[in-house]
């Protein structure tokens, strides 16, 4: 009787054990496919009204197993809107070759400055890496086009195309000279441009988010900054002007530190990453520094990535007279979407600012709304990816060859760069991904700039800063610009 009581209590233990075992194995399945489908506490990008794309990812295949994208569209697509007007500086970063085109002997001189030849060839993106970039920049700006070869699977012509990932634009005006007789400027994709460079300006990597930091993608920090933005009424706002940030990167940010005090009605707070890192970036969270009335925008080693989420704040962006310029701040407008510094006398140019939106809160806080909207609204995803779109349509136009996939490149698509990393890389990458095609074409591109429309347009600006730097002259506070 014992035995027999024995036998069964060894069968009922197994028979648990066995029932434990299909459970943890079933749990498990489900946090690994948890990992790969994007099911997290926050909100994933959504772009489209169904989800077209398998969300699980089977990490043992290569790309080269994987069909690529095809064009699904129904026939029923509605009509695309216009583009916003910043979508026309893509006709004048291509003007240098639009009369030469770009050859194949172009492409390969640029491979000494470049940081990566990205090719695409047939809706398949390959890669051939020539040096290591910061952090992560070079993958995520991969992974921002693989994105956008999803919301427009089919549609994307071929291209061969080489980009810098550093701070600072590599190609110079001055060594090609001003004689139409010389040859044609390089073509390099880079995150930023001046006016004395050539380099095709290209959406910068953080709209994908910036892990190593912290910084979320684009598209969910932007709902954050809205949200914090009614947190506070603007006039409760603390009556300053706040800047926080690396003060080491940059002589201009190390001389707007002097301006760190109540006399100059600026207020510094320093970042060290370092720091933030190791604590949990607990101080560094970006939607919680909207509590200001008044915010600056000072460039670093050149421009920063951080100008859209100062923008995005409803405070009066105070920006320091930038050099460098992105994709969309270029037609940014003094007094209209933000306040201008004068970079020689930065502390006098910022007391008189906040004094001067103190004293006339409403139109202030109508400056801080204006260039908030400008974000908010015209740099929503659809048109991060739509201004990609267009720029390497247009860039294609001008090839003289056809891309072919070179030597030494790899093959590369959003399921091994997703299966390829894990923690917050991979989080990032799973909330930035585009879960569907869009069921609408790219927005409608502007026309180019006539001669005397960019004229008028950049002498606009120009007059509207010199009305501000009149004002500071006069120190009346009674007049606006």
């Amino acid at each position: 009787m014992v035995d027999r009581r024995q036998a069964i209590g060894a069968q009922t233990t197994v028979v648990f054990s066995l029932i434990i075992l299909v459970a943890i194995v079933t749990i498990t399945r489900w946090i690994n496919s948890s990992m790969i489908t994007g099911s997290f506490p926050k909100k994933s990008i959504l772009l489209g009204t169904s989800q077209t794309y398998s969300s699980e990812f089977d990490c043992s295949r290569n790309c080269s197993d994987i069909s690529p994208l095809v064009n699904v569209s129904t026939g029923n697509n509605v009509p695309s809107e216009s583009c916003p007007e910043y979508f026309k500086w893509i006709h004048e970063d291509l003007r240098p070759w639009e009369v030469t085109g770009i050859t194949k002997e172009m492409i390969e001189k640029a491979k000494k400055k470049a940081h990566l030849n990205l090719v695409i060839v047939d809706g398949r993106v390959y890669i051939e890496k020539f040096k290591k970039a910061y952090h992560t920049r070079d993958a995520v700006t991969i992974w921002g086009i693989l994105q956008l070869l999803r919301m427009y699977p089919g549609k994307l012509p071929d291209v061969d195309l080489m980009f810098e990932c550093g701070d600072r634009p590599v190609i110079k005006k001055h060594d090609y000279g001003r004689s139409k007789a010389l040859k044609p400027p390089t073509p390099m994709f880079h995150y930023s441009g001046d006016d004395s460079s050539f380099d095709i300006v290209f959406p910068d990597w953080s709209f994908w988010g910036w892990p190593e930091l912290n910084i979320l993608p684009w598209e969910i920090l932007k709902e954050d900054l809205e949200e914090a933005n009614s947190r506070i009424k603007w006039s409760d706002r603390e009556p300053y002007a706040y800047w926080k940030g690396n003060p080491r990167l940059g002589l201009a940010r190390r001389d707007l530190v002097k301006c760190n005090a109540s006399d100059w009605n600026t207020r510094i707070d320093k970042v060290d990453w370092g720091h933030e890192t190791k604590h949990g970036f607990k101080t560094a969270d970006l939607a919680s520094q909207c509590t200001h009335r008044y915010k600056i925008y000072v460039e670093g080693v050149s421009w920063s990535v951080s100008e859209k989420y100062i923008l995005a704040c409803d405070s009066m962006s105070l920006i320091i007279n930038p050099r460098y310029y992105d994709f969309f701040t270029r037609s940014l407008l003094p007094t209209i979407h933000y306040w201008p510094i004068n970079e020689q006398s930065k502390c006098e140019s910022i007391k008189f600012a906040v004094e001067w939106g103190n004293k006339h809160m409403n139109k202030a806080q109508e400056i801080g709304k204006a260039g908030s909207k400008y974000v908010q609204e015209q740099l929503i995803m659809k048109y991060v990816y739509d201004y990609m779109f267009h720029l390497l349509n247009e860039y294609s136009k001008l090839l003289k060859y056809k891309p072919s996939v070179p030597l030494r490149a790899i093959e590369v698509c959003s399921e091994t760069m997703v299966c390829s990393v894990e923690g917050s890389m991979k989080k990032f990458r799973i909330h930035s991904m585009v879960k569907d095609p869009v069921n609408s074409s790219p927005c409608t591109m502007p026309s180019p700039y006539y001669p005397a429309e960019l004229e008028d347009f950049l002498g606009r600006k120009q007059n509207l800063t010199q009305q501000v730097r009149t004002l500071e002259e006069s120190g009346n506070l009674e007049l606006q610009p």
